[in-house]
């Protein structure tokens, strides 16, 4: 087939991964790395999965660096070391898609409009997708560009659960909840089906851990359920986000602290969380360090622990009962401590801890009786790739406008 080339932008940094992929399935990762530091002095890494070189460069800015610098940055690298002309399309992770995109689509002009329209659901992060996607379309015009949404996996939850209790004039206008970390959550419903089949058909409860965090409840490898609502920051305490709070303490801090909707917004988003609550660091590994001896590291801890095993009552709740749970992302894959805490947590749903084999990173660690729990490694940058492929597989001679 060719290479695939999968960009996922933040506000300060363009992640890629370079992928050989096939329509009969064959995968194979060529590299990875990531341009850092967007706007200032700026950080070049990446690292190939071929046996040859890495490469870390710190490179000075002589002016405001931009998306656009970091694009031309990863297409450079790639034409040295393998040629543009090998690559065939790119994949985007496009975080919202509002109640319009339920699939991967083709990027041209009039895709890229309605994008836009969504900016304001998404202020955050849609403005650094854009800019990368029309940084790559200036660049690189020829190149099929394609969207792969994060939202697109939880089309399928039902309305009585997708919608807010508002009127519904407020509710036409798309202020519902849309969900996100769905390339992971289609990643893992992907891999369930592929290793339990049975078990995919049944009640699993995903938890994606990471800086960001949210549980899916999936039914027959459909959400039907999600903490996460009209934004990222709903749900559960994360690294830096609050997660679901009660609306009343912005209205308190707006009209009585006298904090601007800004100051709020950067607050929920950026200094709350595991941040705030220990004032050490949102970062899960410093904390477990820090506990032995911070009270405020152990506080943050638990509170992170309990928001997951009260929202994963929710999710069972919403499916009647449970067959499954996985663990996923960088905290669910890593932190052995975090799992036998939310394990022991769910006991009252049936489940119980293999010890040993929650020392591993991946396969299943609960006990042999009761429902099942694993660890399984998530790749949204596999899930982009494969969906580019079949993008391109299902329209192969159209062009982007």
């Amino acid at each position: 087939m060719g290479m695939i080339l999968v960009l996922n932008a933040g506000s300060s940094s363009v992640k890629f991964a370079l992928m050989d992929l096939s329509p009969s399935g064959h995968e194979v990762s060529l590299a990875r790395g990531a341009y850092d530091g967007i706007g200032q002095n700026s950080r070049w890494s990446v690292k190939r999965t071929d046996g040859q070189s890495d490469e870390n460069e710190a490179i000075l800015a002589t002016g405001i660096t931009t998306h656009k610098d970091a694009v031309a940055r990863i297409l450079g690298w790639i034409e040295a070391h393998y040629g543009l002309s090998e690559l065939l399309a790119a994949g985007h992770r496009v975080v919202h898609g509002g109640a319009d995109f339920e699939a991967p689509v083709r990027l041209d002009a009039t895709t890229i409009a309605a994008l836009k329209k969504l900016l304001p659901l998404a202020p955050l992060h849609q403005p650094h997708n854009l800019a990368a996607i029309e940084s790559l379309g200036a660049l690189a015009p020829d190149l099929p560009q394609i969207a792969c949404f994060d939202t697109a996996f939880h089309t399928s939850i039902p309305d009585v659960a997708r919608n807010f209790a508002l009127p519904r004039a407020i509710t036409a206008k798309g202020v519902r909840r849309y969900g996100f970390h769905g390339l992971s959550y289609q990643f893992i419903a992907t891999e369930l089906a592929r290793t339990a089949p049975e078990l995919a058909k049944g009640r699993v409860v995903v938890a994606h851990l990471g800086n960001g965090a949210s549980l899916c409840a999936m039914q027959n490898g459909k959400s039907i359920a999600t903490t996460m609502g009209f934004s990222a920051i709903d749900g559960l305490m994360m690294g830096t986000r609050t997660g679901a709070i009660d609306p009343a303490v912005i209205f308190y801090l707006m009209r009585d602290e006298g904090m601007s909707a800004a100051d709020v917004e950067a607050m929920l988003y950026h200094q709350s969380g595991l941040l705030g609550v220990s004032g050490i660091s949102s970062d899960m590994r410093r904390l477990r360090d820090e506990m032995a001896t911070r009270p405020e590291a152990r506080e943050a801890v638990a509170m992170f622990t309990y928001r997951i095993v009260r929202e994963a009552g929710s999710m069972i709740a919403a499916l009647g009962g449970i067959d499954a749970l996985v663990f996923t992302a960088g905290i669910g894959e890593h932190d052995a401590s975090l799992r036998a805490d939310v394990v022991h947590g769910l006991a009252f749903a049936g489940f119980s801890l293999d010890a040993s084999a929650n020392t591993r990173e991946t396969g299943q660690i609960s006990g042999a009786s009761g429902p099942k729990a694993f660890v399984i490694p998530t790749n949204e940058e596999l899930m982009i790739a494969r969906a580019t492929v079949a993008v391109l597989t299902s329209n192969p001679t159209a062009r982007p406008q």
